[in-house]
């Protein structure tokens, strides 16, 4: 059987689930399609440049910026973890140095970065937002707010 997580552990009946935040599945989604990016640039650059450049050296240097990606999404719950989003949508656009069509997928892949991490955020807000009103709602009326019809004198 497989080992379960620490929220599965302390779960209990009745404890409402915590909300997951729409921000950091958006970057995370980026950051994933960006680790496969890292590793198709890796491919034509060695392809198209090999004689130029070590092969090994960009092979290497593509799956450490994949695994950058990757590991990156862990840190999204986090400050640092945007910082090095925003670091790597630079690196991404500065690859454009090397192969000229980065500048153009590195420029679309930052815009879709910005909108990920404006847009999560501000999902994030009219959840939490949504969720005091639910509660208010609730504590003032405590036979609807269960779900349940009210009880019979």
């Amino acid at each position: 059987m497989a080992k379960m997580t620490k929220a599965q552990r302390e779960w209990r009946p009745g404890v409402p689930k915590k909300p997951r935040s729409t921000r950091v599945m958006f970057a995370s989604t980026v950051l994933v399609l960006e680790a496969f990016l890292a590793i198709f640039v890796a491919l034509a650059l060695f392809g198209l440049k090999g004689e130029e450049l070590s092969g090994a050296l960009v092979i290497g240097a593509g799956v450490v910026v994949a695994l950058i990606c990757i590991f990156t999404c862990a840190l999204l719950k986090k400050p640092l973890g945007y910082a090095i989003g925003w670091a790597l949508q630079l690196l991404f656009i500065f690859t454009g140095f090397l192969l000229t069509s980065m500048f153009f997928i590195g420029a679309a892949f930052a815009a879709t970065w910005w909108y990920a991490v404006t847009k999560g955020h501000t999902m994030d807000l009219e959840t939490a937002r949504r969720a005091r009103e639910q509660a208010a709602w609730d504590a003032a009326h405590p036979q609807e707010g269960t779900g349940n019809p009210p009880a019979q004198p």
